[in-house]
């Protein structure tokens, strides 16, 4: 017997839910009428494709339900790290080079997660680490003048190392949890 996670019978079709939703997403801009051009559709379907992935693998990684919802904020926060530089710029607009300094951010929580095994612990310690490297990425950012001038680059710098240090915290905290719960290793 599968478990309802996978969308066995009587249970909720969790890979059609989630997969029908990364189509939808992507059918959102056409719908809407939004200037893509092709390129934008498949940067757009590889990031989520890959977030989707991901989230694959961390269903399977672990029953935990704090598991499994750290990976998914920890996702999260590197798929919106990536769309906002991307889309916008997280400093000053998509075309500062300062915000490459964030692909270390993401390197930092990948890294750690794989020398941690995929193990609950290591990865919260990963999460973590990641939060800390996006509040140096701010501070660094700041301190040199990269983001925009003025009230607007200290907004922008303060807003989003909030937001998204808070994912990689929120991440890390329930991986702690997973791990607590999982007994000593």
């Amino acid at each position: 017997m599968t478990s309802n996670t996978d969308g066995a019978r009587g249970g909720i079709p969790w890979r059609l839910v989630g997969w029908g939703g990364v189509a939808l997403i992507l059918l959102l801009p056409l719908v809407t009428g939004a200037p893509w051009t092709l390129f934008d559709y498949i940067v757009a379907g590889a990031l989520l494709g890959g977030a989707g992935l991901v989230l694959e693998l961390a269903v399977r990684a672990s029953g935990s339900l704090a598991y499994r919802a750290g990976a998914g904020l920890a996702v999260a926060a590197a798929f919106l790290l990536v769309w906002v530089n991307g889309a916008v710029g997280f400093l000053g607009d998509e075309g500062n080079p300062a915000n490459l300094m964030f692909a270390g951010v993401i390197a930092i929580a990948v890294l750690g997660s794989v020398i941690a095994g995929f193990k609950a612990k290591g990865m919260a310690g990963a999460m973590f680490a990641a939060a800390a490297a996006q509040v140096s990425v701010g501070v660094i950012a700041l301190a040199l003048g990269w983001s925009s001038p003025g009230n607007a680059g200290l907004y922008e710098v303060v807003m989003g190392t909030s937001v998204f240090s808070a994912l990689w915290l929120l991440s890390g905290g329930l991986f702690r949890k997973a791990a607590e719960a999982a007994g000593p290793a």
